[in-house]
């Protein structure tokens, strides 16, 4: 039988979340608490990776299991188990093919910049000293739009067929001193939305036109776009699936 897992992580002290040696991942510690509460050797395949420091308010993972399981229980046991940042919120089954990954049909993202210093803030969010153009940075957001292939915000020796993605929202929201950028996409690229923040960033700055963002995109070259955004302050908020994989009961 295969189950979704419903979970959420601060991945402040994770090395991303998919399996890597010699570091500590968001995806070792939940087969590690399943692996002991189940007594078998388990495994769990994620919706997406996320990259060091990247915080998760919604991810999705399954795996599967022989036997029946109590799930409100196996949630309980497992939340009790797993460290205090990371949270399990629901298991569920659903069909023996459904996919965490492939079967998920969006994603959406949060970067969060602080354009004032938040003392209580500073693990979570960006903080930036200098002004921003923020016209300017919602103006880039309209770009995305035409474009399908996003190869110049792609993280280099990637192992993708394609570059493309389906962009389904992407805008900038200032509430006092917080500058939000959301992002919603049916697939993103290893470092995308990072890439994609950092570009937009020097567009606040000046330091790059919209002029230039097209042609950013258009060279498919990653070393045309600007640097990354630090990943701490980078959110994926929400996975959606179609409703015929799960199953009650």
């Amino acid at each position: 039988m295969r189950y979704f897992i419903e979970l959420s992580y601060n991945g402040k002290h994770y090395h991303g979340w998919q399996n890597q040696p010699n570091a500590i991942t968001v995806q070792e510690v939940i087969e590690d608490g399943l692996s002991k509460l189940l007594r078998i050797k388990m495994s769990i395949v994620g919706a997406g990776r996320t990259d060091a420091g990247v915080h998760a308010k919604q991810m999705f993972a399954h795996f599967d299991y022989e036997e029946k399981i109590d799930v409100d229980h196996l949630k309980f046991k497992l939340n009790s188990f797993l460290p205090k940042d990371v949270a399990i919120h629901k298991i569920v089954k659903v069909k023996d093919n459904a996919h965490a990954r492939f079967d998920a049909v969006s994603r959406t993202y949060f970067y969060d910049i602080n354009l004032e210093k938040d003392v209580f803030n500073f693990d979570n969010s960006y903080y930036l000293k200098h002004q921003l153009n923020i016209e300017k940075m919602k103006e880039a957001t309209q770009v995305l739009f035409q474009y399908k292939d996003f190869q110049c915000f792609s993280r280099s020796n990637t192992d993708v067929k394609t570059y493309n993605c389906k962009m389904m929202k992407a805008e900038w929201k200032l509430e006092d001193s917080n500058l939000r950028f959301c992002i919603q996409a049916d697939r993103f690229l290893r470092n995308m939305v990072r890439a994609i923040v950092g570009t937009m960033i020097d567009i606040g700055l000046g330091k790059t036109t919209i002029d230039d963002f097209h042609k950013i995109i258009q060279s498919k070259d990653r070393t045309k776009a600007g640097a990354s955004a630090p990943g701490h302050a980078l959110y994926l908020v929400k996975v959606e699936y179609p409703n015929e994989i799960f199953l009650n009961g």
